[in-house]
């Protein structure tokens, strides 16, 4: 679990003004639980000082002051759900333009790059035929950039936190008493405001941040962008394959195939991308945020005195707790995940050995890159809570490598009919006991029940005619015995 499951600290930088300058850090303190001053990360916020709208604005010049006031408005007038989406969109593309931390800018990409990636995912696509019975899930090949894929994937990220910022919304807004609720209306609707720009303010960080990361839509093994399209980003590609002595078109090549792979699994396994997303709100319907301390603060409250709101914001009363139908969730999810991963790691490897020199070291790469805590597991545990180990997904590699030796790609495939066919989280302890465990053969089984069909079919008929004929004979308006 991480340390912050819904990004309550500071970003770990702040998104500039609009003219390209940086916010003075000294304006902020950490405080207890990274927050400092600032419970929401609010741009320029500082702890310093009686009035916390001075301690907000104090600091700027005059340029600022007139766009700080725009996006303070923004904020308290925001009635949309638990997440202002507009504020994160706006701060994720801020955090794209100000570039990555080795001075890499966004930039548009061109006619080039867009063929080059095209035509690395139609080769792709015709290696995974030899090494998978699904069909191409690629309907069209993209090349992004950062800010086209904080775009395209914003609906996704949508789906996946506001689950979880709801219930953590309501927490916030549902522990006044009744009485008190009607008298503290705006107060509990500033509460709200505010908490929706917090998560916008936080999320918007973060995704910006990983845009500068990410190589295609699916690094975290869900279906980030829309369906059909295997995306790649051109600028991100060139700075993974820095410094690694590999050629360019290798590294794209192999980068498309498990794009490719991706595409493939979530196309025609239709039931996977709603048991990911529904894990997620499996674990939000967990949540229990500790509301007797909560209850206590708002219980002290003065309303006419904000800054002891301020403070009260920080005592990290909105943490969750964690609980068994958290863990059982966050389970089912990582046990999920670890065995998309493991499957496009077995298929991109079995596609890919054959054809590329590096595919060995790029496999490794990409290991120790999530071994490491990889820019996109940290995100993730960041946003939701979940962490994803390696060691599942080295597992779970190894588990669907057996299983194609063992029963061949069709028979290893064929586990992905349905949820209760795949390996459990205890198969990826045991790989070997799942691989050579006596298995249900749903073919003979489809056989039995056809053959069970036509031997009946002949009583069948004559069943209905019979209850026919009664209708006929027995009925003069027609109803038979349908008023029974």
């Amino acid at each position: 679990m991480s340390d912050t499951p819904f990004g309550f600290g500071l970003p770990p930088e702040e998104p500039d003004n609009g003219d390209g300058k940086k916010k003075d850090p000294a304006g902020g303190g950490q405080g207890a639980g990274g927050q400092g001053g600032n419970p929401f990360g609010f741009p320029g916020a500082g702890g310093g000082g009686d009035n916390p709208f001075a301690a907000m604005f104090g600091s700027m010049n005059p340029n600022d002051l007139g766009a700080a006031f725009q996006q303070l408005g923004q904020m308290l007038s925001y009635e949309g759900g638990p997440v202002n989406w507009d504020m994160a969109k706006q701060i994720a593309r801020q955090t794209v333009a100000q570039g990555t931390a080795d001075g890499t800018k966004d930039e548009s990409v061109g006619p080039a790059e867009r063929a080059a990636v095209e035509e690395a995912v139609r080769l792709a696509d015709l290696w995974l035929d030899d090494a998978t019975s699904l069909p191409s899930g690629s309907t069209t090949a993209v090349a992004w950039s950062r800010a086209e894929w904080v775009e395209a994937t914003q609906p996704a990220w949508k789906e996946l936190v506001d689950p979880v910022a709801e219930r953590v919304g309501a927490a916030m807004g549902g522990v006044l008493p009744e009485e008190m609720q009607a008298m503290a209306g705006p107060l509990i609707g500033m509460m709200r405001s505010m908490g929706g720009a917090m998560f916008g303010q936080q999320i918007g960080q973060a995704v910006g941040t990983l845009a500068g990361e990410v190589v295609g839509s699916t690094d975290i093994g869900l279906p980030l962008g829309p369906a059909g399209k295997a995306a790649l980003l051109p600028l991100n590609i060139e700075a993974f394959g820095k410094d690694l002595g590999v050629a360019k078109d290798e590294i794209r090549l192999y980068l498309a195939l498990r794009e490719a792979a991706h595409q493939r699994l979530f196309a025609h396994v239709p039931w996977l991308r709603s048991h990911l997303f529904g894990a997620v709100e499996g674990y939000a319907r967990g949540i229990k945020v500790d509301t007797a301390k909560l209850e206590d603060a708002v219980g002290q409250l003065d309303v006419s005195n904000p800054e002891q709101l301020q403070e009260a914001l920080q005592q990290g009363m909105f943490q969750p707790e964690d609980t068994p139908e958290q863990k059982a969730a966050l389970a089912r999810l990582e046990t999920a995940l670890a065995l998309v991963e493991g499957w496009v790691d077995a298929v991109v490897h079995a596609a890919a050995k054959p054809r590329l020199t590096s595919a060995d070291a790029l496999r490794e790469m990409l290991r120790r890159r999530r071994a490491t805590g990889g820019p996109a597991e940290q995100t993730f545990a960041t946003l939701i809570g979940l962490e994803l180990r390696p060691r599942r997904l080295r597992d779970a590699s190894r588990l669907w490598a057996s299983l194609t030796d063992a029963r061949g790609v069709d028979g290893r495939d064929d586990l992905w009919e349905h949820p209760d066919m795949l390996p459990t989280a205890s198969d990826l302890d045991d790989p070997d006991g799942f691989v050579h465990r006596e298995h249900l053969d749903f073919s003979e089984l489809d056989k039995m029940l056809g053959e069970a069909a036509e031997q009946n079919g002949p009583s069948l008929k004559k069943d209905k005619g019979a209850e026919a004929d009664e209708k006929t004979d027995g009925s003069d308006d027609g109803k038979g015995d349908s008023d029974k």
